[in-house]
């Protein structure tokens, strides 16, 4: 992105690419209108693998944080688990109508497919929907912001938070002036940030306080762009966030350092002498094991006498 060199194309499809997810930085999924999904290596850019996923198009898909499962959903009504250990399928879900978002939650113990204005709730061990949440219009773009808390954005100004636990909406507050495209979230430094993105052409940081999950998000920084935005995608910079974890350690570990010196002192007790010299503070013994001691003394010096 510095010297805005391209270093590669994906060229493996036969239909326009729909959807894209990274899984850390040496994988990549794309999915595309020719019904197939692709594993891409980012270092060579070359496709390790093509499935023939769906009957007609990939809509969306979704990688477990594990990296050993993934999901899509496309224009055929189904829901599909892929192994991507072996590359085959694993489960396959009909669905009533086509879903055009799926998601993970990020412990991976749950997921979401949204079809119009509906988010269907799913637990992954019995792949059954546990909770559903309906919007008014249409969704545009859905985030998880925690493992139980959803923030969605439709064809309005308005983000709304929801829990996936009781279906009901925390808090809704007026992010954009026009219709909100797309929602992006990430923690940094203990901070949740919500990253949103609108038709105007206008980008917003916002903090989230999940303490107080019902007050309106305060506004970080905004940008005009203009241009017509229809996604989104944030670029975080690993070597801040390695500085960050190695600035976490580094103050775990002087901690420790501290707790170990404080402890040693108290252990060892020194006393200073007239002439300068640090000795070790005598174990004081109390009168009556002195009473006790002088008896046993005396018996060993008789035996050392007579042997």
């Amino acid at each position: 992105m510095k010297k805005k060199v391209e270093h590669g194309a994906l060229l493996q499809h036969n239909g326009t690419v729909t959807c894209l997810e990274f899984y850390g930085t040496a994988h990549l999924l794309s999915g595309a209108e020719d019904g197939a999904i692709c594993i891409w290596n980012t270092k060579r850019w070359e496709c390790l693998k093509s499935i023939k996923a769906h009957k007609g198009h990939v809509t969306s898909l979704s990688i477990h944080p594990s990296g050993k499962l993934c999901l899509s959903v496309g224009t055929d009504k189904t829901l599909r688990t892929w192994n991507l250990v072996e590359g085959r399928s694993a489960f396959i879900k009909n669905l009533k109508q086509n879903a055009h978002i799926i998601k993970w939650s990020p412990d991976g113990e749950k997921y979401v497919t949204v079809i119009t204005n509906k988010v269907d709730i799913y637990k992954l061990d019995t792949a059954s929907v546990t909770g559903t949440i309906t919007t008014e219009k249409r969704i545009s773009s859905l985030r998880f912001i925690t493992d139980s808390i959803l923030a969605i954005a439709g064809g309005d100004e308005i983000i709304r938070f929801y829990s996936c636990d009781s279906q009901k909406c925390l808090c809704e507050f007026k992010a954009h002036e026009n219709r909100i495209k797309d929602i992006y979230s990430f923690e940094r430094e203990g901070q949740h940030i919500i990253v949103t993105a609108c038709s105007d052409g206008y980008i917003k940081m916002w903090n989230l306080d999940l303490n107080k999950i019902k007050d309106v998000p305060s506004l970080l920084c905004e940008v005009n762009t203009k241009a017509r935005l229809t996604c989104l995608a944030v670029w975080l910079d690993p070597a801040s966030e390695l500085k960050e974890n190695s600035d976490k350690v580094a103050t775990l570990s002087q901690a420790n350092e501290d707790g170990k010196s404080s402890i040693a002192r108290k252990n060892e007790v020194c006393w200073t002498d007239k002439s300068g010299k640090t000795a070790k503070r005598k174990r004081k013994i109390a009168p009556e094991k002195q009473k006790l001691e002088a008896p046993l003394q005396k018996k060993k010096k008789k035996r050392n006498s007579s042997a």
